[in-house]
């Protein structure tokens, strides 16, 4: 597909930003940037998931979740409902005090099906669930997942060194659900785990681990999952790890088959050994990654949050073959320009910065521009 790269230039407020979409059908658009409540903003969003109009921001910064049950329009806007904080204005780790059912401490992914709530309370070591959406701020877990109760918060469980099982996490960063099923990002046992129901009681253990041969295995090797700090499934039932360390998406067609089997390919580098940021070159190319932490289903095809090249890239198609080439991307004026570039000098607002999370709910797609403090809007 030739590629035509559209600059634009959108104003909302004092919010001005530089988006370059290019190519979908039809061409995806910028709407809005959004920060959050205007008395204490967005400081490192690094979540953000859209479902059935409402939007839901992991505000990794100050220790919070908000939920928007519709999705805002304008730069600031106060959250129909926030946890982790006794209001919007709370940002302290564990609500200054210390852990519990209404407490966060560095929220990372999210997924919600509307009604259900998941949130990756990562430096609790924990995943928590609410079997219904919030409505009140503040409103506790039903389900703590990794601890064995809501007042427990170290890694694996025990202690840093302790070995992993199926019931323990540490540094969960990423968490997914097809509605039925459940899978963590395990980021710091290097593994993802899966649950085949919705977790109904406290420290239940996983069904199926991918990545290691076990549940007790702490060693890795290049073709597993070295950081994976996201997990998403496509509607097809392919699976897409997004692996930090390595500068790489992992990508398997079919996920019943990563229990036993490595990857089927990877986006990012030429072969499964290979960890070369942007591949030992000095600047970006087309078919290049640097600390990616995120990836998205889109349309017939993937988004990946390339973080530390500040921009995202579009693939139409899944991809066939190791090291594709991207068809697009979003937030730099074209493939070769990396995060620090003519339009940064004097700020970053002009172009995305260190985006960890993306999202897409049918024609729009929203992207968690962490180093810019704010939540950017896309839509056909």
């Amino acid at each position: 597909m030739e590629n035509t790269i559209l600059n634009i230039t959108l104003k909302k407020g004092n919010a001005p930003f530089v988006a370059t979409p290019e190519g979908d059908h039809p061409p995806l658009q910028p709407k809005y940037a959004f920060k959050g409540p205007e008395s204490t903003p967005l400081l490192a969003p690094r979540g953000v998931f859209l479902r059935n109009g409402a939007l839901f921001v992991s505000d990794t910064g100050r220790n919070r979740v908000f939920i928007w049950n519709r999705f805002p329009e304008s730069e600031f806007q106060e959250p129909d409902v926030v946890l982790g904080q006794g209001d919007a204005d709370g940002t302290g780790r564990n609500a200054g005090g210390t852990v519990n059912e209404h407490t966060l401490q560095y929220p990372s992914g999210i997924w919600s099906d509307g009604r259900r709530l998941v949130v990756a309370d990562a430096w609790n070591h924990r995943v928590l669930i609410w079997h219904e959406l919030p409505t009140r701020h503040g409103q506790p877990a039903d389900v703590v997942v990794g601890q064995p109760d809501f007042h427990s918060n170290q890694p694996n469980a025990q202690q840093v060194g302790a070995d992993p099982d199926a019931r323990t996490l540490f540094w969960p960063y990423g968490v997914f659900s097809d509605g039925q099923r459940l899978w963590i990002a395990d980021t710091g046992n290097r593994r993802v785990l899966y649950y085949d129901t919705f977790p109904e009681r406290h420290f239940e253990p996983a069904q199926g681990v991918v990545g290691k041969p076990d549940f007790h295995t702490r060693d890795y090797e290049n073709l597993d999952p070295i950081w994976p700090y996201s997990v998403k499934i496509g509607p097809d039932g392919s699976m897409a790890v997004t692996d930090t360390q390595y500068y790489r998406v992992l990508v398997w067609r079919d996920w019943r088959r990563a229990f036993q089997q490595k990857a089927d390919l990877v986006i990012g580098q030429p072969d499964m050994d290979s960890n070369g940021q942007n591949q030992y070159m000095l600047h970006p190319m087309p078919h290049t990654l640097s600390w990616c932490y995120d990836a998205c289903f889109f349309k017939n095809g993937l988004l990946v949050a390339d973080t530390g090249n500040s921009r995202v890239l579009r693939f139409d198609r899944l991809p066939e073959h190791n090291s594709p080439a991207a068809d697009g991307l979003i937030g730099k004026p074209d493939f070769y320009t990396g995060s620090e570039f003519a339009e940064t000098v004097f700020g970053t607002e002009k172009s995305l910065y260190w985006p960890f999370s993306i999202c897409a709910d049918q024609d729009l797609l929203a992207v968690a521009d962490t180093g810019n403090h704010r939540i950017l809007m896309y839509g056909v």
